[in-house]
């Protein structure tokens, strides 16, 4: 068996998987094209591993460890993906980063009304209340 197929399909996979993480912007699509990529890798890993005709196998035994750690990854990264969209209500990457932005607005707001200290007014980005009455 040439090399050169498993070789290509690997890249393939690997670049749809990198097009994936790069162009999505819904969390359980991004996990899915970071799982494509690594399944590229172990495809490589078991090809070398043949084309090479190791003893020892050690492209297949680092293969069983990539999936081990796939798995967990996995797991934990849906698991996350699963609280913030309980707590958002979206799994959209771009509103998740504007809203942690406007929340933290939000708070500064809060502060300033129930401090009343034009720190926390220039921090929310209100006017302070001098120059209010001056307006």
């Amino acid at each position: 068996m040439h090399l050169a197929y498993p070789a290509v399909l690997a890249a393939l996979l690997f670049c749809t998987g990198l097009y994936g993480v790069l162009a999505r912007r819904n969390a359980i699509l991004v996990l899915m094209s970071v799982e494509l990529m690594l399944n590229a890798v172990n495809l490589n890993l078991v090809a070398f591993d043949v084309w090479l005709r190791d003893t020892l196998h050690a492209g297949q035994a680092l293969t069983l460890f990539v999936i081990a750690i796939a798995a967990a990854e996995i797991g934990i990264g849906l698991a996350i993906v699963l609280m913030v969209y309980r707590n958002r209500g979206t799994s959209d990457i771009d509103r998740l980063r504007d809203s942690v932005e406007s929340d933290a607005t939000d708070e500064a707001a809060a502060r300033s009304v129930a401090t009343g200290s034009a720190e926390a007014r220039a921090e929310a980005g209100a006017p302070a209340k001098n120059a209010e009455a001056t307006a």
